[in-house]
């Protein structure tokens, strides 16, 4: 397992906040977004991409990279943030997020440096996640893949099909990551259809699960090295967070699963966050 130092550790917190800080900002520029599951995940993608992807922004199609999909492709500003950080593209793209024409659009699409294949409609992106696997393996590519989901979208049989083939084909390359906040656009995950016991359903379909806080980075990074680790079967890491972390009249409010800050909300954020 990788040590990590204190100091380090502070730096990802650090960006981790800066990324929130966009993610208000740009979703009240736009007027539209989705703030909550972008902030309940932002502490999982920053440590993957500053920590742990092998990538190359002024090549985004280098044929080594790892591969990073996010299946709950409402939660785009986010992985916008992350991509600016990164290096992909200038920081005022993120400006026109959702304008006509613009490359960051409401969904991520391949027009935006960095995005492997569109997402937007809930469900499919583990299995395009484990295409992505399987091919690293005809090819003989020791490249990993890493898939983001949301928990609502985990009720969809789907997800369930392409978690038995991983298993089946023995994807050790591959690690989703579950941004388990416990709400969905309707309410509670766990009124609307309950997942649990969640646990034992994943390891039922053969992947070797990892449970965490979604918020402690030490936590986050140690998950990732655990993943790493794994031989002759799939891993997920099961991160318990908060719907809209870090912005305290957003947590836990499922109104901003799909609301955009107003003007004055965005100023009151941004003091939080600082």
């Amino acid at each position: 397992m990788t040590v990590y130092s204190d100091r380090q550790i502070k730096e990802w917190e650090a960006r981790a906040k800066k990324v929130r800080r966009l993610i208000i900002q740009m979703l009240a520029r736009a007027g539209s977004g989705h703030p909550g599951g972008s902030l309940s995940a932002t502490d999982l993608i920053t440590a993957l991409y500053f920590a742990v992807l092998r990538y190359d922004p002024k090549r985004p199609d280098w044929p080594d990279r790892d591969r990073f999909h996010i299946s709950k492709g409402h939660c785009c500003p986010l992985w916008y943030a992350v991509l600016v950080e990164a290096g992909y593209f200038p920081m005022e793209e993120l400006w026109t997020l959702r304008q006509l024409g613009s490359m960051l659009q409401g969904h991520p699409d391949r027009r935006t440096p960095g995005v492997e294949v569109a997402s937007g409609s809930l469900g499919q992106g583990l299995s395009v996640a484990v295409g992505m696997g399987l091919a690293a393996k005809i090819d003989k590519k020791d490249y990993r893949v890493y898939c983001l989901l949301g928990d609502g979208e985990i009720q969809e049989g789907n997800i369930w099909e392409a978690a038995m083939a991983a298993s089946h084909y023995k994807c050790d390359n591959l690690c989703a990551i579950l941004d388990y906040n416990g709400f969905q656009i309707d309410g509670r995950v766990r009124d609307i259809m309950n997942l649990e016991p969640l646990v034992s359903k994943w390891q039922a379909f053969g992947w070797q699960t990892i449970e965490i806080d979604g918020h402690n980075m030490r936590q986050i990074l140690g998950a990732y090295d655990e993943a790493r680790a794994i031989k002759g079967k799939p891993a997920i890491i099961i991160a318990r967070t908060i719907k809209g972390k870090g912005v305290s009249f957003m947590e836990n409010v499922v109104d901003f699963h799909g609301r955009a800050p107003t003007k004055e909300e965005a100023e009151i954020a941004l003091k939080e966050l600082e």
